[in-house]
């Protein structure tokens, strides 16, 4: 290639001394061939195919390199791999003469855009009596199948960049969008910010129903209360963030809102168990009860939509997806409408599971009796672990492991895990059993919590080395949470300005659910960790909700967490490749590999 960069040089010289003219001049008074007439290329589709060629004249040679690019200009910029025809050596270098022929896979383009492509094919070559061509580019419009409304929304149900839904809300028919953030909602539903509202939701039902056994009707109407209550949470929520750029959720996300939220779960939880009954005033309840037609024992829909409302805003703080693409297109366009209903839409789809909760309890609940009492006691001991899942956002990790530890071990005792085997017949030996696997689970964090383990998932990692992705490096230990936290813009641009390699920044916060499946899950892969080496890694905590936090999610167009960024090797941001939400290990790592080409 030492040749070629001489030969570039001396062309670049005469371009500066005679200017683009004089060189074509220069072309024409020693009889070199124009660009156009030097490298001859076609692209022609047949069947499944897309046939190119590039004729070279006479003593002229391409450079077999990374100067010779077949990509996709429109409608997004993308490299393709191609195979190439064997190349020659000529002084050192790999270089193709006479036509280099390329047959491009149709599948290959398709997979990857939808809808009418612009190809291009860019090259460099020299002739052999001493000038180098500049860059030589031609492109190729094609027209692609246009992609079907199930095929849209397939490929978009897979999309983790924000700005490229909010694309789809400003160009799509307000049917298509409705559609496609319903479903968005159904597969939310199927994430871990949603877990948690099952067993509340399924504990009001519970502690409604007193001593009977509750009506499908009345137990679905709880249920559709809780959801629309939640539904429009997240829309105002929404709203709210894209209009004026505050965050509601992340300002629920304090202590005090957090230990009182708490101390609810653990009141309803002794309630559950039997130690008293929570209810309003006699005069209250009747008042209540002739509101809402006699439904609204203890607390009735009232109660229900504010823990609707509570949960919505402490329970699944995460961002997906869709929110931040609906929340951008608020603030890009000022359409409160069409963003509002479309995140109403899509809160409705996740609330699908908790209205089967709803109809389940109603139809399947055991009648009263001995089995009403266990049931209540299962969903009391959930919300405990509730109320350890909203402490753990702002205890120390040793505090919050040792408290699930103690949850573990005092269910096993409960469930009469020393109880003699022959006091337990039948299928209460597989209860038995259960709490055996409780107290070894127990005993398991407790000793992964003395020694210095912050992972459920992983109490014995201290034990086992297990790396985990830090800023700036891969390392067996978990930094201080403090290093991560106190990013300003400023102090984030001067590290990237400072690495001579890719950046990847990962915005996350403690009472992110996702924030925490993605540095136990994904960041700790082989794959992920064996990509990250290519990379300079920076982490940044938002829990404390600073100006300077607001900021970053503010100049970088965000809402919320989690969401991962990315600088290019010339410290540019790179906004196309964005990623909001848990990204699964395999998904990750290739999207890796792409960037660091």
């Amino acid at each position: 290639m030492g040749n070629f960069i001489k030969k570039l040089l001396i062309s670049s010289l005469l371009l500066s001394t005679f200017g683009f003219g004089g060189f074509q001049s220069a072309l024409k008074k020693q009889k070199f061939l124009q660009p156009e007439e030097a490298f001859q290329i076609t692209a022609v589709q047949k069947d499944d195919v897309i046939k190119t060629k590039i004729t070279i004249a006479d003593h002229i040679h391409v450079y077999d390199d990374d100067t010779l690019k077949y990509r996709i200009a429109s409608p997004s910029k993308i490299d393709l791999k191609v195979k190439r025809p064997p190349s020659h050596e000529v002084d050192g270098d790999k270089v193709f003469e006479k036509e280099i022929v390329v047959d491009i896979p149709l599948k290959d383009i398709t997979s990857k855009v939808s809808g009418d492509f612009i190809l291009e094919i860019e090259l460099l070559g020299c002739s052999d009596k001493g000038i180098c061509y500049q860059p030589f580019v031609k492109s190729f419009n094609f027209k692609g199948a246009k992609a079907g409304v199930f095929d849209k929304i397939s490929s978009l149900t897979k999309e983790g960049n924000t700005a490229k839904i909010a694309d789809v809300l400003s160009s799509e028919s307000s049917f298509f969008i409705i559609l496609l953030f319903f479903i968005f909602g159904l597969l939310l539903a199927l994430t871990p910010c949603v877990f948690p509202m099952i067993p509340i939701l399924s504990s009001i039902i519970v502690s409604q129903s007193g001593e009977g056994k509750p009506s499908i009707a009345k137990a679905f109407f709880t249920s559709l209360v809780y959801v629309v209550s939640m539904a429009l949470t997240y829309t105002v929520v929404g709203v709210v963030a894209g209009l004026l750029g505050a965050d509601i959720q992340a300002a629920m996300q304090n202590p005090w809102v957090l230990s009182v939220f708490a101390a609810m779960f653990v009141a309803l939880a002794y309630s559950l168990f039997g130690y008293y009954e929570i209810g309003l005033p006699a005069s209250w309840q009747s008042k209540i009860s002739k509101a809402s037609d006699e439904a609204g024992q203890k607390g009735g829909f009232a109660g229900t939509a504010i823990m609707g409302l509570l949960s919505a805003l402490i329970v699944g703080p995460c961002v997906a997806p869709p929110l931040g693409g609906a929340v951008l297109f608020i603030s890009h366009t000022g359409d409160a409408l069409l963003g509002g209903v479309a995140l109403f839409v899509m809160s409705m789809g996740m609330g699908i599971p908790l209205l089967l909760v709803g109809i389940g309890a109603g139809k399947f609940m055991p009648k009263p009796g001995g089995w009403m009492t266990v049931v209540s006691q299962v969903f009391g001991v959930m919300m405990l672990g509730l109320a350890i899942f909203m402490l753990g956002r702002i205890l120390p990790d040793m505090v919050t492991i040792i408290l699930w530890s103690l949850l573990f071990i005092g269910s096993a005792l409960y469930m009469g895990v020393f109880n003699a085997s022959t006091a337990t017949q039948g299928a209460k030996k597989l209860f038995q059993l259960l709490a055996v696997v409780f107290m070894l689970y127990g005993v398991s964090l407790f000793i992964g919590a003395l020694s210095g383990s912050t992972s459920m998932f992983k109490p014995f990692e201290k034990f086992t080395q297990v790396g985990v992705a830090t800023s700036g490096t891969v390392t067996t230990n978990k930094e201080d949470k403090a290093s991560h936290r106190g990013y300003s813009v400023a102090r984030l641009m001067k590290e990237v300005k400072a690495s001579d390699k890719p950046v990847v920044v990962d915005f996350g916060k403690d009472s992110c659910t996702a924030c925490a499946e993605l540095e136990h899950i994904t960041f700790p892969d082989p794959k992920v960790q064996e990509q990250l080496k290519n990379f300079t890694f920076i982490k940044i905590d938002l829990t404390e909700n600073s100006d300077d936090d607001k900021e970053l999610l503010k100049h970088f167009e965000l809402f919320g967490t989690p969401n991962i960024i990315f600088f290019g090797k010339d410290n540019k941001y790179m906004p196309e490749k964005s990623l909001t939400g848990f990204v699964k290990p395999e998904v990750f790592a290739a999207h890796l590999k792409e960037i660091a080409k």
